[in-house]
C-alpha cells in the first residue's frame, strides 16, 4: 500500500513517500563508512576524550537492563556465546549480545541479551538484515567498505581495521526501560494538555498550550516517542481530540501503520547527537537495544523491521519549506531572515536514496542535520522542552 507522510507546518509540507518498489536485496554496504570515518577522523570509534563513541548520554547510560537479543547480529549457525572453542573464542554476535550462563537470558531485568561491545559496521542487505559469510559469520567491513578476514570464530583478525558504529546520547538505550517510560508519561501529560498538536520543519512535536508554542526537542522524550512508535504503532494514553493533532491522529490509533514507521525518522533525529552522522549500522543496533523487532527474520534468527516500501528524496522533503533564523548581518550583529531549509542546510543538493533500510536512514539522518541547523540558527519564537 503507497502513502505520503504530510509533514505539515503553516509554512510549507514535507512529503515522505512511503510505498515504492521494494529495492532488490544484495550486497549493500550498511553506512557509508568513508564519511563515516571523515566524522571521526579515525578508523575506530570516538575520539581522545571519548573513546567507543559512547558519549553525550546525560547521565542516563547507567542501567543493566540492555535489550534488544532479538535484533543482535551474529553467525547463522547457533553456537551459544559461551562455546569454548580455542578457549577464548567469540563470534561478533557472541561480542556484541551477551547471554547470561545460567540462564540463558542476558544480564538484563528484561531477559532480552544484553548489548555490551563492539558494533561494527558490517555488510547488511536493503533492511539491514545482516549478510553472513561463507562460514556463516556476520562480515565487518573496513573504512573502504571491504571486507576483513574473521578469524576460526569470526572475530577480526586485525581489530584495528573494523569501523566502530558510534551512537553517541543514543547509548542511552541501554538504560533501564523506565528511564523511557517516565519520560514519555511526561510527553502525554503535554499532549493531552494542549490545545493543537503539529510538527516543526524537522518533524518533531511542536505543543500549542496557553496560547504558547513548545518544540519536544528533548532528547530522551523523542527516544521514548521512537520507541513508542515503533513497537506499538501509537503513544500510549494519548487522549488528545483527533481534530486537534493536524493530521498526526495515526500517532494514536494504536495501529502499526507506515506513516508510523516514517514519523519515527523524525523522532530519532530528535534523540540523536545533532553534530554525529545517523547510520543504519546505528539504526538496527538501536532497534536491538529498544526491542524493535519486525516481519524479516535474519539468517541468524534475529527479527528486523521490513523498510522495503520505504522512499526518501531530499527535495520532496525539503524544498520551498522556509524558516525564520538568525543570520549574521556582516556587522558583528544579527538580522531575522526567511530561508529555504533545502537551500540553507543541504546547499540545494539532492539526495535519493533506494527504498529500504537506507532510504529511512537518510530521512533521519536529513532530519538531524535540519534539526543541528534550527538549534544553531533558529529564531527563539517558542519554548523547547528539555
Amino acid at each position: 500500500m503507497s502513502a505520503k507522510l504530510l509533514l505539515a507546518t503553516s509554512s510549507a509540507l514535507v512529503i515522505l513517500t512511503v510505498g515504492a518498489p521494494p529495492l532488490q536485496a544484495g550486497g549493500l554496504l550498511s553506512a557509508d563508512a568513508s564519511a563515516l570515518l571523515q566524522h571521526r577522523g579515525q578508523p575506530r570509534g570516538g575520539d581522545d576524550h571519548n573513546p567507543g563513541g559512547h558519549g553525550d548520554d546525560h547521565g542516563d547510560d547507567h542501567g543493566d537492563d540492555h535489550g534488544g537479543d532479538h535484533g543482535s547480529e551474529g553467525r547463522g549457525r547457533g553456537r551459544d556465546s559461551h562455546s569454548t572453542s580455542g578457549g577464548h573464542g567469540r563470534s561478533i554476535d557472541d561480542r556484541v549480545f551477551r547471554r547470561d550462563t545460567d540462564t540463558g537470558h542476558g544480564g538484563g531485568r528484561s531477559g532480552r541479551g544484553a548489548l555490551y561491545g563492539d558494533m561494527y559496521v558490517v555488510l547488511r542487505d536493503a533492511n539491514g538484515v545482516p549478510i553472513l559469510n561463507e562460514n556463516g559469520f556476520v562480515q565487518p567491513v573496513d573504512a573502504n567498505g571491504q571486507p576483513i578476514p574473521l578469524d576460526e570464530e569470526g572475530r577480526p583478525i586485525d581489530e584495528s581495521l573494523a569501523v566502530e558504529v558510534e551512537l553517541g546520547r543514543l547509548n542511552v538505550s541501554r538504560a533501564p526501560s523506565q528511564v523511557l517510560n517516565r519520560r514519555l508519561d511526561e510527553v502525554v501529560g503535554l499532549i493531552n494538555s494542549a490545545s493543537a498538536l503539529s510538527l516543526d520543519p524537522a518533524g518533531r512535536l511542536v505543543l500549542t498550550v496557553d496560547g504558547e508554542q513548545r518544540t519536544i526537542d528533548s532528547p530522551l522524550e523523542n527516544l521514548a516517542i521512537y520507541r513508542a512508535l515503533m513497537t506499538t504503532g501509537s503513544i500510549p494514553g494519548v487522549t488528545l481530540d483527533p481534530a486537534l493533532m493536524s493530521g498526526l491522529g495515526h500517532m494514536a490509533d494504536g495501529q502499526l501503520t507506515p506513516e508510523d514507521y516514517a514519523a519515527a525518522a523524525h523522532f530519532l533525529a530528535g534523540a540523536a547527537d545533532k553534530t554525529t552522522p545517523i547510520s543504519l549500522d546505528a539504526v538496527i543496533y538501536l532497534n536491538a537495544m529498544l526491542g524493535v523487532t519486525g516481519s524479516i527474520e535474519g539468517p541468524n534468527g534475529r527479527s528486523y523491521v521490513d523498510y522495503a516500501s520505504f522512499g526518501y528524496d531530499r527535495s520532496d522533503a525539503y524544498s520551498g519549506r522556509m524558516v525564520e533564523v538568525l543570520t549574521p548581518d556582516g556587522n558583528g550583529g544579527w538580522v531575522t531572515q526567511t530561508v529555504d531549509i533545502f537551500q540553507a542546510v543541504f546547499g540545494g543538493q539532492n539526495a535519493s536514496a533506494p527504498t529500504g533500510a537506507g532510504a529511512w536512514t537518510r530521512a533521519a539522518d536529513d532530519a538531524r542535520a535540519v534539526i543541528n541547523y534550527l538549534h544553531q540558527f533558529e529564531e527563539p519564537s517558542h519554548e523547547t522542552h528539555d
